[in-house]
């Protein structure tokens, strides 16, 4: 195995938690309790007042809710709104197979001076969704993001400030040329390359192995599944024929699916699903 300690430098303990929550933690029959997210944040590298802390964080923002088990234990379940953040992340993080070519949906806003604010807000957030920027107030992503952004915005209260559109490029710039606009593709390779560096050898030593100790199993997929849930997001997924050769979104891809196939079931036994 990769060693343990170099993988939980990269992870902050909000997002390994979330990370879980999306995993496995919806999955509970109940609130998970907070003795057993301990238990659990502890297998990936993070201490008890970690995840107290980062578990105030969530719930301030709403994600988390306290609840009690059946038992009469303190502990937290998701939000409707972190549910649905969660189901409309599956599409994305585990989406197999190359993107064809939908089309494209465009983002227009427009927000007053009064609020400008907004604005940055606007911004921010679609490029998270993976937007790139095709003109001032004009963004454009794969059209198959539409509904997520559709949700997003809405749950945001910035849907009055948008409008979106349908289309396709006709030109002058040839498609594959003004992506290279729209989006920093070199950014987002180096992203899927560090990507590769840390868990392609990963899968490679689990390859090796014929066991799949659950506790094992657990460690490596969620620190892999916290490291890639973040890259659908920055890759908006562009067709094949628009990228840059040699891109390295599908290697990387594989090596998650991989880790995802190999580990996340015998993961689940060591959380106790």
């Amino acid at each position: 195995m990769i060693n343990v300690s170099d993988q939980h430098a990269q992870h902050a303990p909000r997002s390994l938690i979330v990370t879980f929550y999306g995993a496995y933690g919806r999955f509970a029959p109940g609130p998970v309790p907070v003795a057993e997210l301990i238990r659990l944040l502890a297998a990936v590298g993070v201490d008890a007042p970690s995840v107290r802390s980062s578990v105030s964080r969530l719930k301030r923002r709403g994600l988390l809710l306290p609840a009690r088990t059946a038992q009469g234990a303190a502990g937290y379940e998701l939000s409707a709104e972190a549910r649905q953040l969660l189901e409309d992340g599956d599409r994305r993080i585990y989406a197999t197979g190359q993107p064809g070519d939908e089309g494209w949906v465009l983002a227009v806003f427009s927000v007053p001076e009064s609020e400008r604010n907004k604005r940055h807000v606007l911004r921010s957030r679609l490029a998270a969704l993976g937007f790139g920027t095709a003109a001032p107030g004009v963004w454009i992503a794969p059209a198959r993001l539409y509904e997520e952004t559709r949700h997003t915005l809405r749950r945001l209260g910035l849907d009055p400030y948008v409008d979106f559109f349908r289309g396709e490029h006709l030109g002058f710039t040839p498609t594959a040329r003004a992506v290279g606009r729209w989006w920093d593709l070199a950014a987002i390779a180096e992203r899927h390359e560090a990507f590769l560096d840390r868990h392609a050898r990963v899968l490679r030593a689990w390859e090796r192995r014929a066991d799949t100790p659950p506790e094992d199993a657990y460690r490596d997929y969620l620190l892999a599944l916290d490291s890639w849930r973040h890259l659908p997001y920055a890759d908006p997924g562009l067709p094949a024929r628009l990228l840059p050769a040699g891109w390295p979104g599908a290697r990387s891809a594989a090596v998650f699916q991989g880790l995802h196939e190999r580990l996340r079931d015998a993961g689940a036994e060591f959380a106790g699903l």
